[in-house]
């Protein structure tokens, strides 16, 4: 019985065979496949340790005193990992974290979003999330940071205080039972943000803090959302915090210096998510000043910081 290919299909094969020949005499050494779960991932490192990477499948543990906890599941007696990521453990309760995923909000989590829609007393924010977080106006602090009850003027007068495409920083107030988050901008450090660069990377690479609003001495400041959106912008200044965080002044030149420094900040950050490292202000900067291109005085006072603060 002969099998008949189609012409597109035969191609396709002998392309491939000539490929592999190829390889044969220009390559010398053995081309080795493996499996996923048989490599061992360098480039992700939690407190100087290389964490094990669970692939969809894969056994955790066949011991039945351990619950079930997000990311697994139950086949045959054996808890198995239902997403790529890496293992915790809570007394008896184990969890696979996904290296990759939607952002999961909980309360008191500082989060970067931009405007997309302007509803009736709220806003919808895209905060990287399953589903758009809610901004109430009852939630946020009105122009001058004035305290009083919300009336029907304030919700004819919502475009002007923010409007789509806005990028504010909030913290999550609550979340609801479908997922949603409900954030507030009631601190006058929340707010619309003004000019600067936003950094998407993925919120399993932000490292929790006291503090996600950090002033750098290269002169620039980074807000470091828990949902994975970084927004780099010049230093904030503290007297700008008295408004009630609406003022947007585009009309400002930033130095060239400035947008240099930022941009570098930029691409030190997109450099360590590339290698998977944890984001936080002392990494930043770290990278920040490995660059060639980082002033002597800087280098030589941060080293000295370093020094200090470890001996």
């Amino acid at each position: 019985m002969a099998i008949c290919f189609p012409i597109h299909m035969s191609f396709r094969i002998k392309v491939g065979l000539r490929f592999f020949k190829f390889l044969n005499e220009k390559c010398p050494k053995k081309i080795h496949i493996r499996l996923a779960a048989h490599r061992v991932n360098t480039s992700v490192a939690v407190n100087q340790r290389y964490p094990k990477i669970y692939t969809p499948g894969e056994v955790i543990t066949s011991q039945n005193e351990f619950m079930r906890g997000h990311g697994t599941y139950e086949e045959n007696g054996d808890l198995k990992s239902s997403v790529a990521g890496v293992r915790e453990q809570v007394n008896n309760l184990i969890s696979v974290r996904p290296l990759k995923s939607r952002y999961n909000g909980e309360v008191g989590d500082v989060v970067v979003g931009r405007i997309t829609e302007v509803q009736q007393r709220r806003w919808k924010v895209d905060t990287n999330s399953r589903l758009d977080s809610v901004l109430l106006l009852s939630s946020v602090n009105l122009p001058g940071g004035e305290l009083r009850r919300r009336s029907a003027e304030d919700e004819h007068m919502m475009r002007q205080f923010l409007q789509e495409g806005d990028l504010i920083s909030a913290e999550v107030q609550s979340v609801f039972s479908d997922g949603s988050l409900s954030l507030h901008t009631r601190s006058l450090r929340y707010g619309k943000l003004g000019q600067g660069v936003l950094v998407k990377v993925f919120p399993s690479l932000i490292r929790r803090s006291k503090t996600h609003f950090h002033n750098l001495p290269v002169g620039a400041s980074i807000i470091l959302g828990n949902n994975g959106f970084i927004w780099i912008c010049p230093t904030i200044n503290n007297a700008e915090e008295s408004v009630g965080g609406f003022i947007q002044n585009l009309e400002e030149v930033i130095p060239r210096q400035e947008r240099e420094t930022i941009s570098r900040i930029r691409n030190c950050i997109l450099a360590l998510a590339q290698s998977k490292m944890m984001l936080f202000d002392t990494s930043v900067l770290y990278a920040y000043l490995r660059n060639p291109l980082s002033t002597p005085y800087l280098n030589c006072w941060y080293q000295r910081r370093w020094w200090t603060s470890r001996y």
